[in-house]
């Protein structure tokens, strides 16, 4: 009878191959994740900062039942304090919130560029026609009105995009809010920083 030789080498082909192919993907996850590192660090990039500038309640109204029409204007300033990375603001969205309860609708801002360490800054008006709020929420607006200051968000949502040289990235939701409180009876400054 002859006997059979075990050489115990069986499959070390196959076992090598995966070996080397495990290191090679795992050595360029390795250097993509090194470069995002890098180019992170370089770029440095930073949120947009908001804030409300001023604040004008030109009209504000509240009826039975709990109906509240009211118009403003606000001016609202953006900052990109990025010195490499420029901001697309593709769409925002401007409302002011009572107690979080929103008053107004909400007002489009027109699509802008925003280069590096520049500033935005817009003034719509915002309009809120017969809005029906909480009953709770008009007592306390009742007694903001009489008191003649009110606690006031005013809110920025939209979506934006950064710039690096040609690269545009995808888009990013924002959300701003820039407390303050209003005076019924003209002319309002505010300096807020969300």
């Amino acid at each position: 009878s002859a006997m059979a030789k075990d050489c115990g080498k069986h499959g070390d082909g196959k076992e090598k191959l995966y070996r080397k192919l495990f290191a090679a993907l795992l050595a360029f996850i390795i250097v993509v994740l090194f470069v995002i590192l890098v180019i992170w660090l370089v770029l440095r990039p930073t949120k947009p900062s908001f804030v409300l500038q001023d604040a004008d309640i030109m009209e504000f109204n509240l009826t039975a039942p709990n109906l509240l029409t009211s118009r403003m204007q606000v001016t609202v300033a953006s900052h990109n304090p990025n010195g490499r990375v420029g901001i697309y603001y593709d769409r925002l969205e401007v409302y002011a919130t009572y107690m979080g309860q929103q008053i107004t609708l909400r007002t489009v801002l027109p699509s802008t560029y925003e280069g590096h360490h520049d500033v935005n800054v817009w003034s719509p008006f915002l309009l809120g026609p017969s809005v029906p709020i909480a009953p709770y929420l008009a007592a306390s607006l009742d007694h903001a009105h009489e008191y003649g200051v009110g606690p006031f968000s005013i809110r920025v949502d939209g979506r934006l995009r950064w710039k690096v040289g040609s690269w545009t990235s995808g888009h990013y939701h924002i959300h701003v809010e820039c407390d303050a409180y209003l005076s019924f009876s003209g002319r309002s400054t505010h300096t807020v920083f969300p």
